[in-house]
């Protein structure tokens, strides 16, 4: 399944920035010779975002930037290291085909979800004829295995399990119920594209789920017809390289198994896709954590404290801000680096772009192991020799918004963060000024 995402800018023109990489962003100086335009030629519009005409939207990109720089220096264009980034404000979603599967993501065992699950599931099939998946675990619950009258429904299920079987290309978008959490497991399930998601607040935060579930079905008539905004939130691909140190044993002349023998090592790398953060900390230990983070191959910092979250910028609504982060919009392309409980009065937060290279390593003079988790899951241990690279990913998670990504960002900065709640402040009267 692919996603076009429609473009529409004012004045029906169509603006993209090419954000290359920090070390292609080198200056060129023109001979007289050599032909300026040859160097700082202009952009071409893109080709897979066709023109709406709508003109009552705003751009939320600031202006391209100018590449010329006085008469004789412009920037080096690379064309391999050029990202095209769209404008957020008109990013919309539609279909190639019209879509005729739906992935159903129930928080498991919680009896409040189930009258909705079934509502939901029975509208799906009976009256949208969808071919809904569902995972194993979530028809194990007594509560729906039980249930003679949902049993006809759910034998038209199509059923997987969790690191078993692979649904990516059966899939044409998907259902969450529950709260944030079940956002973060259906970016999981997905290790490459991630079909549509839409997301229901039925948890107890809900900052990711806009959707609320009383008029669910002519929502869910909406995304199939394709009349939605997306917003791509990002995610980071983190690759954990672990060294396995073994000795091999030598064997003497009689036959005694020696154990000071020669060290070997062998590495094992798994890879995750993240859309919250990467959080490496101190686990059970007592003692400071101490990490060094290198940033394109070179040591920036090392983190004493308890330990360090590497998020994006839809995570920076999560833990980082927790940690004293800045809260950042999902259509920023960054990557922020929030130290936990550092013991250092100096070190902040910061935002890298998201273009670069994170690395994360045991300090060579770390008293004890580290921990990581992606998610909050798959929480692991990380020794000496072990590494962590941390880069953007090529495959975000389209969010289906409920009306457009900024309208719902700030309503959900006010409904589940109370930003910047105060009692308002009374007028002063001219009365009151005399004094």
């Amino acid at each position: 399944m692919e996603i076009l995402i429609n473009a529409a800018l004012k004045n029906s023109k169509q603006q993209e920035v090419n954000s290359q990489s920090q070390t292609d962003k080198r200056i060129f100086w023109s001979s007289d010779e050599m032909q300026w335009k040859s160097c700082c030629s202009p952009r071409r519009p893109s080709s897979y975002a066709p023109q709406l005409g709508i003109t009552d939207q705003k751009s939320l990109h600031g202006p391209s930037p100018v590449t010329t720089f006085g008469p004789k220096a412009c920037m080096l264009q690379n064309p391999h290291a050029v990202m095209h980034i769209q404008d957020p404000a008109s990013q919309r979603l539609t279909w190639n085909k019209p879509p005729k599967s739906v992935l159903v993501i129930k928080k498991i065992r919680d009896a409040s979800l189930l009258q909705p699950f079934k509502e939901l599931c029975v509208f799906l099939t009976e009256v949208k004829n969808m071919i809904v998946y569902v995972e194993k675990k979530v028809l194990e619950d007594p509560a729906i295995s039980g249930d003679e009258n949902f049993g006809a429904i759910t034998k038209k299920f199509c059923t997987f399990r969790e690191d078993l079987d692979d649904i990516s290309n059966r899939v044409d978008f998907i259902i969450c119920l529950g709260g944030d959490g079940t956002l973060l497991y259906a970016s999981s399930l997905f290790q490459e594209s991630v079909p549509p998601v839409m997301a229901f607040h039925l948890g107890s935060l809900g900052f990711l789920t806009p959707f609320k579930f009383d008029t669910y079905q002519s929502q869910v008539t909406q995304i199939i017809e394709g009349n939605a905004a997306i917003v791509l939130r990002s995610r980071l691909k983190v690759r954990v390289l672990k060294e396995n140190w073994e000795k091999k044993a030598r064997v003497d002349e009689k036959g005694i198994i020696l154990t000071n023998g020669d060290v070997e090592s062998s590495s094992k790398a798994m890879q995750y896709q993240v859309l919250n953060e990467v959080v490496v900390d101190r686990g059970p230990s007592s003692y400071l954590s101490n990490v060094d983070l290198f940033l394109d191959g070179h040591l920036i910092t090392t983190v004493q404290g308890d330990g360090v979250i590497v998020s994006t910028p839809t995570g920076s609504t999560a833990y980082a801000v927790a940690a004293g982060a800045s809260m950042i919009h999902p259509n920023v392309p960054a990557i922020m680096i929030t130290p936990i409980c550092p013991h250092s009065l100096s070190f902040r937060p910061i935002v890298v772009p998201a273009g670069v290279e994170l690395k994360i390593m045991l300090s060579r003079d770390a008293r004890n192991t580290a921990w990581v988790s992606f998610d909050g899951r798959k929480r692991q241990e990380i020794c000496h020799g072990d590494s962590i690279t941390i880069t953007t990913s090529c495959f975000p998670v389209p969010s289906i918004c409920f009306r457009d990504p900024v309208n719902d960002w700030f309503e959900s900065l006010a409904q589940c963060l109370h930003w910047n709640v105060r009692k308002k402040q009374n007028y002063l009267s001219s009365e009151d000024e005399e004094f």
